[in-house]
């Protein structure tokens, strides 16, 4: 094998990685590929990569000997302390000017320090997430890169190539931003995927609930569903997983258990709302419902103890309209979801300093990302208008929806209620509305309560923003306030 002859280099063949390469040769590009089992390095080339112009590498240096400078180096490795390992490993093998890409699911921080801690060492570096799972890998993902700028002219041409492509030929791939921008933007997917499941998930047990609707006749009305405006990656797989059968004839999800399990970045990204101060309510809610639901023994303990309304089936719902009522309630919820997701990327944007392209990410995620769907073109034609827009819900296609539906997303609370079918991320998304759209909300009690109990002091109505009073509530307090400060 001639040396330096290889575009970019591949380490760790799980099933991301495989799909990854076979994608990249599809377009023309030579791949070296390492795996730290290196019996897998020659089983991947031997039958998945058979036929095709992939190398084998069964050393990290002979890695790097076969990659044209400079060198581009991926890792597609478990997130954490194994990419820091694998960059110690292959950091000797490379020079000034070498490119590494983690495309693992990298906490943004992590991203941010290898960007940084890289450069001092002269090599570039990119944190990028890649969404679409095993398919999209394979034939199209949705890539958001992130780190050092310098690195971006060196890997876009493979990246736009093997990204998914919308209508017009667009790569669902372009620059995201600084350091661990991409990363943070992918964790943001990543919880407003759990957001959508999770809503997916409540109007599903509501039909059920409501309906009586078999396996069957839910595969109708969610395929019905995704020929509109639900038109979503989510929503057509759901279709088929009702309609798929086991064995015996029954449906698989019937017999699926109900216990949930998460790999973490739905919970970073409520943890970054909260340290953000951003209310992102419905991821939060999100990953509550799955911890929820693994819960599993003490739900069938609660269930012989705990009581829910009675006759929950015995009022008359005319089907069509309950199910166009919880179609309307799910589309105003993901609306609330993706807007809350906006405001934590504006949010952390500002406060890490980094250049969103907030139509531009709408678009990576309009094809190849499991979060897919007809909808993300609507904020992209958002922030088209209005670049500097302050919400989504201030666009006006989001505000006419919100507006026109708002009554049926009410209704199916309302049925969930009567019924006791809990719907924490609808339920959490209609109070996200109407905290939103209320002029004035009752956070003046609250600060009342704070200046009591600890003289944190308040602004008021009649004064400039800005100037801080504290009052003597019980007249045995003294004049000292204590120092405010914001969540």
């Amino acid at each position: 094998m001639e040396k330096e002859s290889c575009d970019i280099g591949l380490i760790g063949l799980a099933v991301m990685g495989q799909n990854l390469v076979l994608n990249m040769n599809d377009h023309g590009y030579k791949v070296a590929v390492f795996n730290r089992t290196v019996s897998k390095v020659d089983d991947f080339v031997a039958n998945e990569a058979k036929g095709t112009q992939v190398v084998g590498a069964h050393s990290l240096e002979e890695l790097a000997g076969l990659l044209k400078r400079p060198r581009r180096v991926m890792l597609m490795v478990k997130a954490g302390d194994t990419v820091d390992q694998m960059i110690d490993h292959v950091l000797p093998y490379l020079e000034a000017g070498d490119i590494i890409i983690d495309g693992g699911n990298s906490l943004f921080t992590d991203s941010t320090r290898r960007t940084r801690d890289l450069k001092a060492k002269g090599i570039l570096f990119i944190g990028t997430g890649v969404s679409g799972g095993e398919e999209g890998a394979r034939f199209g993902p949705s890539i958001m890169p992130g780190g050092n700028p310098d690195a971006w002219p060196h890997v876009k041409e493979i990246f736009q190539a093997i990204a998914a492509k919308v209508e017009d030929g667009t790569p669902c791939c372009d620059w995201v931003g600084e350091e661990g921008a991409g990363h943070y933007v992918k964790m943001v997917h990543n919880g407003i995927e759990y957001g959508d499941m999770q809503l997916i998930c409540e109007a599903y047990q509501l039909l059920e609930a409501g309906l009586g609707l078999s396996a069957d006749e839910l595969a109708e009305v969610f395929a019905d569903w995704n020929k509109g405006e639900l038109d979503s990656y989510l929503i057509e797989i759901s279709a088929q997983i009702f309609a798929k059968k086991d064995e015996d004839g029954k449906p698989v999800v019937d017999k699926i258990l109900d216990t949930a399990g998460q790999k973490g970045t739905g919970k970073w990204t409520a943890i970054s709302a909260l340290d953000l101060g951003m209310p992102v309510t419905l991821i939060g809610e999100s990953v509550f419902a799955r911890c929820l639901s693994a819960l599993k023994d003490e739900r069938v303990q609660a269930s012989k103890v705990l009581h829910g309304p009675a006759a929950a089936g015995a009022k008359s719902i005319d089907r069509k309209v309950f199910i166009e009522d919880v179609r309307r309630a799910l589309y105003c919820s993901k609306m609330i979801s993706y807007a809350q997701g906006y405001m934590l990327l504006r949010e952390a944007a500002k406060e890490q300093g980094w250049t969103l392209n907030m139509g531009g990410i709408a678009l990576m995620w309009r094809g190849g990302c499991i979060i897919r769907s007809r909808f993300l073109s609507k904020i992209k034609d958002a922030y088209d208008k209005n670049p500097g827009i302050l919400n989504l819900l201030m666009d006006d296609f989001f505000s006419g929806v919100l507006n026109n539906y708002q009554a049926s997303w009410r209704k199916a609370i309302v049925h969930a209620i009567e019924m006791g079918v809990p719907t924490p991320a609808f339920s959490t998304a209609l109070a996200f509305y109407d905290g939103y759209r209320t002029e004035r909300l009752p956070a003046n009690l609250l600060q009342a309560q704070r200046d009591f109990f600890g003289a944190h002091t308040y602004e008021r109505i009649d004064q400039p923003r800005g100037q801080f009073f504290h009052t003597n509530w019980t007249g045995r307090g003294g004049r000292v306030s204590s120092s405010t400060y914001n969540a």
